[in-house]
């Protein structure tokens, strides 16, 4: 609901005895304005072509790559596994993940310092899918001027035409996305014909509609609202910037005061700077900005607008880069400095977890061993009269093919192992064997002796585990 405080106003040109009984109504609850964005075209929004495209197609086409039999990225969540190139994952690997976050954290915080907002202006997701969704409403309904005098139109059959087959095309390519979606989590190539014969998961059907629905509200309807009051990026992105970090802005030295002229005109004479006041630059704007006001939270530093006065400038025979990527350093009439205390700090702490991260992942070994003692008695006596103790070994195969593996023990060489010597764990299976060791009461010396189990794969020698534990005995007598 509205609500409205009155608000006294005065007027500037009453005497100061004057008495105030004028009031206005302020309304604390703007009603959103739509953004009619103009096409443009330019050397920003070619770049654009190289980088939120192939997330695009990397995106719609990932679910539909195999790898060795298997989807080349499946988060298969009912079998607790994450298959992502020649690497399956398990719940045992979720420290990797909050890695890989910290990771992309300090990645941000170093871009963001160094290029500014350049995520969000070329690669987030809300500004691909939505760049899409407004080419498809200028597809359907034509240029800015054309979408604008539409929507004033009364309806007609035109009107429910161009809307009807713009909400079609969006979504379409929601549907679309939610497809692509859930091929991460299902493997489409069974998903799809589960759909035509009615099989498929209710789980799996509502997540493709709701990302369907949270795809065609987002970039067809919300757009710039999520960049605006959603995305937290936006707010706190001033805390990573210097006056050294790149931006998008306009040079109020050379483009005030702002006014329209005649190309031929000279704008020294006219008093006037390069600004010819076309606002192209807030036409193009997706955020609906005007530029010119100084840098604000709500630019996403997409260069629409450094395209758009470039066009200008280039029509006007003036030099480009009235709008363009500088920095407040710059602006100021001062030199940009690369090499920044915060900047290499950033750099240093986000090289350093790479690598970390790389080696980790690289000498992983797809193997897990946990060893569990009879926890019911301390030892016991074998039928030939041996000192025994009774493990549980719990061997799990985290490749993606099936193993062969010996076992064997590490420790003194008066313990003999009994039990299986060899066996086959096949792929995510978790294998659980009770084995014994048993010692001659005459050859033990100790209470308590370190004892190493050990599992190696027989096909593959880097694949090995060993885990510790302890051989319990009575305690031996003195001589």
């Amino acid at each position: 609901m509205n609500q409205k405080i009155p608000l006294k106003t005065i007027d500037p040109k009453a005497p100061s005895n004057a008495s105030v009984n004028d009031s206005t109504e302020l309304n604390l609850y703007e009603k959103q304005e739509k953004i009619y964005t103009r096409e443009i075209r330019g050397f920003f929004q070619r770049i654009r072509v190289f980088t939120g495209w192939p997330l695009l197609l990397g995106y719609f086409l990932m679910p539909w790559l195999s790898w060795q039999g298997h989807p080349l990225i499946l988060f298969d969540l009912p079998a607790r596994q994450f298959h992502i190139f020649n690497y399956t994952f398990w719940p045992q690997d979720f420290f990797l993940l909050g890695w890989m976050l910290i990771i992309a954290a300090f990645a941000l915080f170093f871009f963001t310092n160094w290029l500014g907002r350049v995520w969000c202006g070329y690669t987030c997701p809300q500004t691909v899918w939505t760049s899409i969704f407004m080419w498809m409403e200028q597809f359907a309904e034509g240029s800015r001027n054309q979408r604008m005098k539409l929507d004033k139109q009364p309806w007609s059959l035109n009107k429910f035409f161009r809307k009807t087959f713009k909400h079609g095309l969006w979504l379409s390519f929601a549907l679309f996305t939610g497809f692509a979606f859930i091929g991460y989590f299902v493997p489409l190539t069974e998903f799809i014909p589960e759909i035509f014969r009615f099989e498929a998961h209710p789980a799996a059907v509502f997540w493709v509609l709701f990302f369907t629905a949270a795809t065609y509200i987002n970039a067809g309807w919300m757009r710039e609202q999520v960049c605006k009051y959603m995305c937290p990026y936006a707010r706190f992105q001033s805390a990573m910037f210097d006056q050294d970090t790149l931006i998008v802005s306009y040079d109020a030295k050379r483009g005030e005061s702002r006014g329209s002229r005649k190309k031929s005109a000279d704008p020294a004479t006219l008093g006037l700077g390069d600004c010819v006041d076309c606002s192209v630059c807030v036409q193009v704007c997706p955020t609906g900005i005007d530029i010119r006001d100084g840098l604000q939270y709500e630019c996403i530093t997409c260069a629409h607008c450094i395209d758009a006065c470039d066009e200008v400038m280039d029509k006007m025979d003036y030099p480009r880069g009235l709008i363009r990527y500088t920095t407040q350093h710059e602006l100021e009439g001062g030199k940009t400095k690369f090499l920044r205390p915060r900047l290499i700090g950033y750099g240093i702490v986000m090289l350093i977890m790479v690598f970390a991260f790389g080696y980790k992942v690289a000498t992983r070994i797809p193997l897990e061993l946990d060893i569990i003692r009879d926890r019911n008695q301390l030892f016991g006596y074998s039928s030939t009269g041996n000192i025994s103790n009774t493990y549980s070994l719990k061997i799990m195969n985290m490749d993606q093919k099936q193993h062969s593996y010996r076992l064997g023990i590490k420790g003194d060489d008066q313990l003999q192992y009994i039990g299986k010597k060899e066996i086959t764990v096949a792929s995510g299976e978790h294998l659980t064997l009770p084995v014994q060791l048993e010692i001659n009461p005459a050859k033990i010396n100790r209470s308590n002796i370190k004892v190493h189990f050990r599992v190696e794969a027989i096909d593959d020698r880097t694949i090995q585990a060993q885990e510790e534990t302890r051989f319990l005995g009575p305690t031996p007598m003195p001589d």
